[in-house]
């Protein structure tokens, strides 16, 4: 038989990137080597005649622009008007997970936003905590005056492992929660 280690163990109190969770759905774009094209809803591709919420219809539109992602597979939250919460937007927009690359407004293509840093550092329960109660008090960051936000995201880069947190409902799966929209 053959010999299976135990993988390392990733250390909790290490730095940790906390960003807020927006309610809309997920969606993504690969782009191939081969000049592929493809788009993608959390499950499955999507294409505009079966679409999710109108991002592929949306995506096909900001083609050239989304080419600059550059190739591999980039993903993030389609939300605002109809989806979800909507946020109170008259419109959808489309924000990138990966905050390490594309923060940088010059360098993001212009029809992208990106999630909301809310903390980077150390995994410490109380920060958790305090970035809950001020999204609480003061709403949402991606959306200013909306002050129903759905909660934070966790990523630790040490064990690449993502961890959500909500605002209400926490311990219940979203199939079970009634959410009211503002």
């Amino acid at each position: 038989m053959e010999f299976k280690s135990f993988p390392k163990i990733a250390r909790l109190s290490r730095d940790i990137i906390v960003t807020e969770k927006i309610d809309g759905t997920n969606a993504s774009v690969f782009i191939g080597e081969n000049g592929e094209f493809l788009i993608g809803s959390r499950t499955r591709w999507i294409t505009p005649e079966q679409d999710n919420y109108g991002f592929a219809k949306w995506a096909n539109e900001n083609k050239d622009e989304l080419l600059k992602l550059g190739l591999g597979h980039h993903f993030g939250e389609w939300w605002g008007q109809g989806i979800q919460r909507k946020y109170g937007r008259e419109k959808k927009i489309w924000s990138l997970f990966n905050t390490n690359k594309w923060s940088d407004d010059s360098v993001r293509p212009s029809c992208c936003d990106v999630t909301k840093v809310l903390y980077t550092g150390p995994f410490i329960t109380e920060s958790i905590e305090a970035i809950l109660s001020l999204l609480v008090e003061t709403g949402s960051v991606s959306a200013p005056g909306f002050m129903k936000p759905e909660g934070i995201v966790i990523f630790h880069p040490q064990g690449n492992i993502l961890l959500k947190k909500t605002i209400e409902g926490d311990g219940l799966p979203k199939s079970l929660q009634v959410i009211k929209d503002q």
